[in-house]
């Protein structure tokens, strides 16, 4: 005989108070964590977020408020030492009458310009900025934009060709951003090393390397030893310069009289007399 199917119905369990009431509270909790996190940040960059509120134009920046507020704050950590920016073609055609400080506060002391870029290639705007510079009575310093997968003794000779430096230049500076797509990086460090030798040997300085930090501590930090360091570093907790830094740039967003664009800003690590001590003699 078929037995008579029974349909069986299940209600479903009401949620425990005590769950209900652990996931209010980590609400309340996570609530209240991100809540003191905001007022945290505000208070240590209170200054900075005074100012930009309190005094900036709505007109002047090109930044925001919180890339003003943390250069405010590198700044006043860094205070005493000189602070400066570099340039190339991506800034436009600078009115450098008009560059003269940052922040209404900080005078900009010196200039890094980039001049050429691989072996074939001379900055658009190099002429220009070098000579502007000089007539603002600024110190200048010319660097090398350079691309791993060219010749290096082509992308030095062009360099020099290029830039003709005078007393009280800084020294010259290989900047190195990018792996190598067709060889090894082993191969990259040797033609890095030919690069500065050969600089080196036609100028009679030490050449300065600039490149971001990831890449110094993966690449260059144990190797290239006997060179100083230009380093590059945004990250919002990094307020002062390493002691083994001699420049540090922080920031590649702000704003400078007699500039359209956005603009790198530096700190030396050192006062102005023993900036003058590297230059060019």
């Amino acid at each position: 005989m078929r037995k008579k199917s029974v349909r069986t119905t299940y209600s479903r369990k009401p949620k425990k108070k005590s769950t209900v009431f652990s996931t209010k509270i980590f609400g309340y909790f996570a609530i209240g964590f991100l809540i003191v996190l905001v007022l945290s940040v505000g208070y240590h960059y209170r200054s900075g977020f005074a100012y930009y509120l309190g005094f900036k134009s709505r007109y002047s920046s090109h930044t925001d408020v919180f890339s003003e507020a943390r250069n405010l704050k590198v700044l006043e950590k860094n205070e005493g030492k000189v602070v400066g920016i570099d340039v190339s073609e991506y800034q436009g055609k600078i009115r450098w009458s008009y560059v003269d400080t940052l922040e209404k506060k900080y005078p900009l002391r010196y200039v890094l310009i980039r001049a050429t870029v691989g072996n074939d290639r001379v900055d658009n705007q190099f002429k220009r900025n070098w000579l502007g510079a000089k007539e603002n009575k600024m110190i200048r310093g010319a660097y090398h934009y350079y691309r791993p997968n060219e010749n290096s003794l082509e992308q030095a000779e062009l360099f020099i060709k290029t830039v003709k430096l005078k007393k009280g230049d800084l020294p010259p500076v290989l900047d190195i951003e990018k792996l190598p797509k067709e060889q090894s990086i082993e191969r990259l460090k040797i033609g890095l090393r030919r690069w500065l030798k050969t600089v080196e040997l036609h100028y009679g300085v030490r050449p300065i390397i600039y490149t971001g930090e990831k890449y110094y501590d993966d690449f260059l930090k144990e190797e290239f030893s006997d060179y100083l360091f230009w380093i590059a570093n945004y990250n919002f907790y990094r307020e002062e310069i390493q002691d083994n830094w001699l420049f540090w740039q922080f920031t590649e967003k702000a704003t400078v009289p007699g500039i359209d664009y956005n603009v790198d800003v530096n700190i030396y690590n050192g006062d102005l007399q023993q900036l003058q001590f590297i230059t060019v003699e």
